[in-house]
């Protein structure tokens, strides 16, 4: 029970660090609780929403009654699975826009500015454009992690694009390369009809390497000695033992877990572990705060034609489904169905996109229930760059107790304003002609609803997370009193010791966080193994030359 890193958490980060470390020669541990990823529902990409509502894939997390909508508690899953949330998300891919990580560096993250972080991510990808054109220079060609791309044969997902176009925004062939801003195809996990997630793509390698071990068990506590990290305290089949790190111990836990084990280990604010008892190791008053997340509306239309994948909706559609990529890995159930992207700017003034759409060509909740009326599509929507910001803490001193999460959505008034512009946006994008051959009455918020107070209401009653949580371990200058890590992941004050997952981002990035996480583990192992980091790629983003007076 002793190897020279020990990696607690087998998720995006984790799965990217033991590879790189294994790839080295190091030896591994990876101490992970969930179980395997073997099941029909994770490998299917059209079969994401089961997993994520699977007791036996996710922490089962949900919030505190949050003030601000209503006092809804919001479930908060978190992959409890190899690959961690890799294996239960919605696989749609994006980097984030190059203007965030040089808000990284600015807020002290030295040394994870664009031009810092490029090459990691062309490191980590094979990319396939699967013939819709794309920006080969900034993409990566032959690393762990394959991205594709959908068929993109509905014409309800070409419509979204088109009316994009007809609007007046900018289209972009990748959203994941010089140009985040507009209209086009979504990038995605996906891998001959399969999710590709972070254990499909590294961990499983890594172990086949003889270099990396998993041990299933709960990590209790990190074990420090005078000052250092030595080793993990966990819990398997009901005993507790201890697994020693002759180098280093890496959390890479989640942005929900990791802050909840560094407080259980005596790092975090001292008034809040002192009373759970905790003993103080390193008084770190960030652990914890500057959690942040991406919200949402789902903004549905009915449809007046037999296109959506409404037809598939029924015992008979689904078992088809199942059954054609079961025997072929092709067909409907091979997509997430998230085929069509946008990024938008919300008005003049702001320099890059703040609103992202994922579009899909059903109307339908995230828990898989359909819209009652039939046929009809979608538009997620939401602003990606919040002021508001939650904590996570400790409700007791038990490892096993869940922590407190408290996202204190909406709390900043600006977000009432961007949220009611993303509403009248896609309803201007849902208006255009390329839309007309299908569009029926608005399902919601309802044609009804127009009036601030009538949005305000609708957006309380019905924003969900996108399940985007960050922030709570933040990088910054270790003289800077409320970061947690260093720019090279070290914890601030505690030797032999790391953190390494979206808890340590600075600020949310634009879209999905599943690439940056992994980016950030893939950063991270070259830090741990005292390299010098990938040459710098000095390339800017396309920025819209008239942003300062329109907002397309």
């Amino acid at each position: 029970m002793h190897a020279e890193y020990v990696i607690i958490g087998a998720g995006s980060a984790g799965c990217a660090i033991a590879y790189r470390l294994a790839e080295a020669g190091k030896k591994v541990i990876v101490v992970e609780y969930g179980g395997t990823d073997a099941g029909p529902f994770i490998q299917m990409p059209g079969a994401l929403s089961y997993p994520m509502n699977m007791k036996q894939y996710d922490w089962g997390y949900e919030s505190e009654p949050e003030p601000h909508l209503g006092g809804r508690r919001l479930v908060t899953p978190r992959g409890k699975v190899l690959g961690g949330s890799s294996s239960i998300n919605g696989m749609v891919y994006v980097r984030g826009h190059a203007r965030d990580f040089d808000n990284w560096a600015d807020m002290g993250a030295q040394g994870w500015a664009y031009a810092d972080v490029l090459p990691y991510y062309k490191r980590m990808e094979s990319w396939d454009d699967g013939g819709h054109g794309g920006d080969p220079s900034w993409r990566g060609k032959d690393g762990p992690l394959h991205v594709s791309r959908g068929k993109r044969d509905n014409p309800l997902v070409k419509a979204f694009v088109e009316a994009g176009a007809q609007a007046g925004y900018q289209t972009t062939d990748d959203y994941n390369g010089e140009q985040q801003e507009g209209f086009g195809p979504y990038d995605a996990t996906i891998h001959n009809g399969e999710r590709w997630s972070a254990y499909k793509a590294y961990l499983k390698p890594a172990i086949a390497s003889g270099n990396v071990t998993v041990v299933r068990g709960l990590a209790r506590k990190i074990v420090i000695e005078d000052g250092r990290a030595t080793g993990v305290e966990i819990e398997r089949k009901g005993k507790i033992e201890t697994i020693h790190a002759t180098e280093e111990v890496i959390v890479s836990a989640s942005s929900i877990n990791s802050p909840k084990l560094l407080m259980l280990s005596g790092i975090g604010p001292a008034a809040h572990l002192q009373e759970h008892g905790i003993e103080l190791v390193a008084d770190r008053q960030g652990v914890g705060q500057n959690l942040q997340d991406h919200l949402e509306l789902y903004i549905q239309q009915a449809a007046t034609k037999p296109v959506s994948l409404f037809k598939y909706w029924n015992l008979l559609g689904k078992a088809w489904v199942g059954a054609q990529w079961l025997f072929t890995r092709k067909g409907v159930g091979a997509s997430n169905q998230f085929e069509s992207a946008a990024f938008i700017r919300s008005k003049p003034g702001v320099d890059y996109p703040d609103i992202q759409y994922h579009f899909l060509p059903i109307a339908v909740r995230y828990d898989g229930q359909a819209a009652a009326e039939g046929h009809g599509f979608q538009a997620h929507v939401g602003p990606m760059r919040s002021k508001s910001r939650g904590s996570v803490s400790l409700t007791s001193n038990d490892p096993s107790d869940a922590p407190k999460i408290k996202f204190n959505y909406m709390s900043h008034p600006e977000d009432w304003e961007d949220f009611r512009i993303c509403i009248r946006l896609t309803r201007e994008i849902f208006a255009q002609d390329a839309f007309a051959p299908y569009r029926g009455h608005e399902i919601q918020p309802g044609a009804d609803v127009q009036t601030d107070a009538e949005l305000d209401d609708f957006i309380r009653d019905h924003a969900e997370s996108a399940y985007h949580p960050c922030g709570t371990c933040r990088m910054g200058k270790a003289s800077d009193p409320m970061a947690v890590v260093d720019p090279e992941c070290r914890v601030i004050g505690v030797d032999g010791l790391r953190v390494a997952d979206s808890s340590i981002f600075p600020r949310i990035t634009n879209g999905n966080l599943n690439a940056p996480s992994i980016m950030t583990g893939e950063k991270a192992a070259d830090h741990i193994l005292g390299k010098a980091p990938l040459p710098r790629e000095n390339v800017g983003p396309w920025i819209a030359p008239n942003w300062e007076e329109s907002q397309r």
